[in-house]
């Protein structure tokens, strides 16, 4: 019971330093009322007496005083009806959308007898957490919070792993419910959310005392969350703890196979306005690769008798799509044309082959070729490189990027110039090897966009293509494409 009661005094603290900014606020005009009503009573300066000048005087300044704390106070209150306390994007589930999983989260909160969260959401990342509930352009309303899941764990985890898992955040529900705690977390949000980045007239003044005001609450409102964390953990020991260690570990897990899609598999695609329909799919597909590669999924073919979490779903597939949508808006720049849906078995040809002919087609542009819409003619692009072209061919890609970057979302990342020639010229090679129908596009779970080739190994590729960009020595990328069965002579196909 310690954390509980640290929790609630630390609440305490933070309504008190609140109960203290608004006394600050109305004690010079409850000074200038006193001051006014002795006036009129003849008891502070009844005219005619000796000190009558100088208490008129006092009431003027006092008044004044007054009157400019209260438009400040009015000015600080009006910020903060107006601000809106940030909430994540999440997909919200309905019950009808997952009545399995609301009972299964109602049934665990009957267990640790704590208040069930008002309703459950999913977000793309590997997380999870309870939110109050806001209502648009309003202040916080005071309810039961909603419960946060982070899509890859119903994905990846089982039902009972997952049950275990969210103990601890369910128990927070009891945190949220008490009144002292609810009232300092939505003061702390509504002075968070009224912060600015005003520098000048009477808003700065307003946005330094909020600043101060979050400084002084700093100590109390970090110690309030660690007491919260600390009660709600102890209240879920009585839950599935040995199978939330278990759970525990999925969760690296997870977040390695989730982080690894995503850089790898996904941003590819969004970087050509595409966006993978079925992420968390995806990742129970990379981390069985990663499995079955590495062995960091240890038991994992034992687990697989286990029910998956996303069986509490009515329409998995469907909240996937939603999720996946979410993720592509959260972290890419819509393209201009808005996000094409795309399914994994697409992947191949709408990413891997696009995005290998659209490299292949700016390293022709960068050659300066007076048909830019035909062929980059691998002998001469790599004699080129040999008679020691790279240095200039690597400016010229990079000067395309940068101006690409002008005038259109999203933004590349910042890569040096020689990268952006190896990278385009390992595309124009991987373009080539397809042409000469020995090798496919494919795609790796773990690695994202590959070439599939029997006729000469993948491996020796990136060094054989480093070779000739970094030091114009064209040998062995002639013997990987002599092996591959590709016409040197041929011109590159720029288009699908």
């Amino acid at each position: 019971m310690a954390a509980v009661d640290t929790a609630r005094a630390r609440a305490r603290a933070v309504l008190r330093l609140r109960g203290r900014a608004v006394a600050a606020a109305a004690l010079p005009a409850a000074c200038a009322a006193v001051l006014l009503v002795g006036r009129f009573t003849g008891r502070i300066g009844a005219a005619g007496s000796p000190d009558a000048p100088l208490w008129d005087g006092i009431r003027w300044a006092v008044g004044a005083v007054a009157a400019a704390t209260l438009l400040l106070a009015a000015m600080v209150a009006r910020a903060h009806r107006r601000a809106v306390p940030p909430v994540t994007p999440a997909v919200p589930l309905t019950r009808a959308d997952a009545p399995e999983l609301y009972r299964l989260i109602e049934e665990l909160a009957d267990r640790l007898d704590v208040p069930a969260p008002a309703a459950i959401a999913l977000t793309p990342d590997c997380d999870s957490w309870l939110e109050e509930p806001h209502r648009p352009g309003r202040r916080a309303v005071p309810g039961a919070p909603v419960l946060v899941i982070g899509s890859p764990f119903l994905w990846w985890m089982r039902a009972g792993e997952l049950r275990a898992l969210l103990a601890p955040v369910v128990a927070g529900t009891a945190a949220a419910a008490d009144p002292d705690i609810a009232a300092a977390r939505r003061w702390l949000r509504t002075l968070d959310a009224a912060l600015g980045d005003r520098r000048r007239g009477p808003a700065a003044l307003v946005d330094r005392i909020d600043r101060r005001l979050l400084g002084a609450c700093r100590e109390h409102s970090a110690e309030l969350e660690h007491a919260v964390a600390a009660w709600a953990s102890e209240q879920a020991k009585a839950v599935d703890y040995g199978l939330r260690i278990a759970a525990q570990e999925q969760v690296g897990l997870a977040y390695a196979g989730w982080d690894r899609l995503l850089t790898r598999v996904a941003l590819p695609a969004w970087r050509l306005g595409r966006h993978p329909s079925h992420l968390n799919a995806g990742v129970v597909a990379a981390l069985t690769e990663l499995s079955r590669r590495d062995r960091l999924a240890d038991g994992y073919g034992n687990r697989l008798g286990d029910r998956p979490a996303c069986d509490l779903l009515e329409e998995p597939g469907l909240v996937d799509t939603r999720v996946s949508r979410l993720a592509a808006e959260l972290l890419h720049e819509e393209p201009p044309g808005g996000w094409q849906p795309l399914d994994w078995e697409d992947y191949p040809e709408q990413v891997v082959d696009h995005g290998w002919r659209e490299r292949a087609a700016a390293l022709q542009a960068a050659l300066g070729d007076d048909h830019p819409h035909t062929g980059p003619a691998l002998d001469k692009l790599l004699a080129r490189l040999a008679a020691g072209e790279a240095e200039t061919l690597a400016a010229a890609l990079a000067g395309g990027v940068a101006r690409a970057a002008e005038v259109a979302p999203p933004l590349p990342p910042v890569r040096s110039g020689r990268d952006l020639l190896v990278d385009h010229l390992s595309a124009t090679v991987c373009c080539a090897a397809v042409d000469a129908g020995t090798a496919s596009p494919g795609l790796d779970w773990l690695d994202g966009p590959v070439l599939l080739s029997r006729a000469a190994p993948r491996a020796g590729l990136a060094p054989a293509v480093a070779a000739a960009a970094e030091a114009g020595q064209d040998g062995p990328l002639r013997a990987w494409l002599e092996r591959a069965g590709v016409r040197l002579e041929r011109p590159v196909r720029l288009s699908g």
